[in-house]
């Protein structure tokens, strides 16, 4: 039968529109959907949108929920630390108090002792006689401009607590005597912080006040207390004295004398 197709009475035009047929039955039998499976799959589609919609938006409001909330919790909880803690502030350095100074004349000169003065200013050389209110002591004090702050030395330092402040024990150097030592206490003003170039950790230093005389200048100011045990001077004085109130003469030592009433331990403004 198939070589009868192909015989001479038949024309390629009946064979095309064979194949045609063949291929349209095979169409519509293997490759078509029905239109009510179409309608089903996209009604499916839709509610799985609807579906996928209403989550996102409860995602988003919860969401939205969660960070008012969080930022609620958190301004309560710095209102409490406001309330609670006071804002850290920085005390004032007290003024130098400074003694009136005496007017110098030949009558009251050994009396008050001597001190030159410049523009209203003490003028003193590299090292000093300075005489320490409350035990009575003469030292002999380096003249620092290079030191920000006055240094005693002391000795057995120990910090203590009197009437809810920090206090300090230490012990003083008598002078001209063969290590004796007298036990002083102050209040403790602030603390300082001292980084030696030899030494990756910090040394901390009590300052306390104290009154002094440097010819005939008194005033109370401000010290650190350190072991100067391997130094050759007891006293330094710094700039927190110097400042204002002093002048150094480099070519000069012991430019002033101590009033004779405080060498004799006869002053009453002890």
């Amino acid at each position: 039968m198939f070589f009868r197709w192909f015989q001479p009475g038949y024309s390629i035009a009946a064979l095309l529109l064979a194949v045609i047929a063949l291929s349209g039955c095979a169409s519509d039998r293997f490759f078509l959907i029905p239109k009510e499976d179409i309608r089903q799959l996209d009604s499916a589609m839709s509610e799985q949108r609807l579906g996928l919609n209403s989550l996102l938006s409860t995602s988003v409001e919860r969401h939205d929920t969660l960070i008012r909330q969080s930022r609620s919790d958190t301004d309560l909880i710095l209102a409490a630390i406001e309330e609670k803690v006071e804002k850290p502030s920085c005390p004032r350095l007290p003024a130098p108090v400074v003694c009136e100074a005496i007017t110098q004349t030949p009558e009251n000169t050994e009396r008050e002792g001597y001190a030159n003065r410049l523009a209203g200013k003490l003028v003193v050389g590299e090292r000093e006689r300075f005489y320490l209110v409350g035990p009575g002591f003469v030292y002999v004090a380096r003249i620092d401009s290079g030191a920000e702050t006055s240094s005693l030395d002391a000795r057995n330092i120990r910090r203590f607590e009197r009437n809810g402040q920090n206090w300090v024990r230490f012990d003083v150097p008598v002078p001209n005597s063969d290590g004796q030592y007298r036990t002083l206490e102050r209040e403790i003003v602030r603390n300082v912080r001292i980084i030696q170039s030899n030494v990756e950790e910090y040394e901390r230093r009590a300052v306390i006040e104290l009154q002094f005389a440097i010819g005939n200048h008194r005033q109370k100011a401000e010290f650190t207390l350190t072991d100067r045990e391997h130094l050759s001077n007891t006293v330094l004085i710094g700039r927190n004295i110097l400042r204002d109130v002093m002048l150094i003469d480099v070519g000069k030592e012991f430019a002033t004398e101590l009033p004779a009433s405080l060498l004799s331990g006869k002053d009453s403004s002890q």
